[in-house]
């Protein structure tokens, strides 16, 4: 399939001007912090290698949900509510790290790993890395598996990590961040690990 038939199908969910735009722009930014200088020749080097950087690699960041019906842009999120999303994230790494720092700092230690298990399902792929990323990311949790139907298997090492995840916070942020409905299913703990 040449560029053009791959960009002007009607299953491409979202406008390719808005994503070609804003990868252009996030390329010439991360430019233009590499180079550290202002100089009118790292600011044209930096617009003529953004340009043809996104013009490459555009079609390639075009990934199917699981049907095959609709292709979503990697980058393909409101700006304002990627914002959002991080700001939120943000306060879950502080409370995350406190939690983390004080069950390990105590007289006693306050570890008790267990391992979580969720399903949720997202027609943009990308919804699943960005879950799966952010739990991750989040101190006492990691991401143990990710299966093809949207089974999560969390290891959350202390009780309010646990609770963390079983609130359903992520998901629904997550969710949120993409457009999408929230389709969220606690199941059974498979115990201490």
């Amino acid at each position: 399939m040449t560029k053009q038939a791959d960009l002007q199908e009607s299953k491409i969910v979202g406008s390719s001007a808005v994503h070609l735009i804003s990868m252009f722009i996030s390329m010439f930014v991360f430019w233009m912090v590499l180079a550290g200088r202002t100089e009118v020749k790292f600011i044209v080097y930096g617009l003529i290698t953004a340009a043809v950087t996104s013009w490459v690699t555009y079609p390639l960041l075009l990934v199917p949900n699981k049907a095959g019906t609709k292709k979503y842009f990697v980058f393909g999120i409101n700006p304002f509510k990627l914002i959002g999303y991080s700001i939120w994230l943000f306060k879950e790494l502080i409370l995350a790290n406190l939690d983390v720092l004080l069950a390990t700092t105590g007289q006693e230690l306050q570890i008790d790993p267990k391992v979580v298990r969720f399903r949720f399902t997202a027609d943009n792929p990308m919804a699943y890395v960005v879950l799966a990323n952010s739990i991750t990311l989040t101190p006492g949790t990691v991401t143990m598996n990710v299966t093809d139907d949207g089974l999560y298997e969390i290891h959350a090492l202390t009780v309010g990590a646990a609770d963390g995840i079983q609130c359903g916070c992520f998901p629904e942020h997550v969710a949120a961040l993409y457009g999408e409905e929230l389709h969220f299913e606690m199941l059974e703990e498979e115990g201490d690990e």
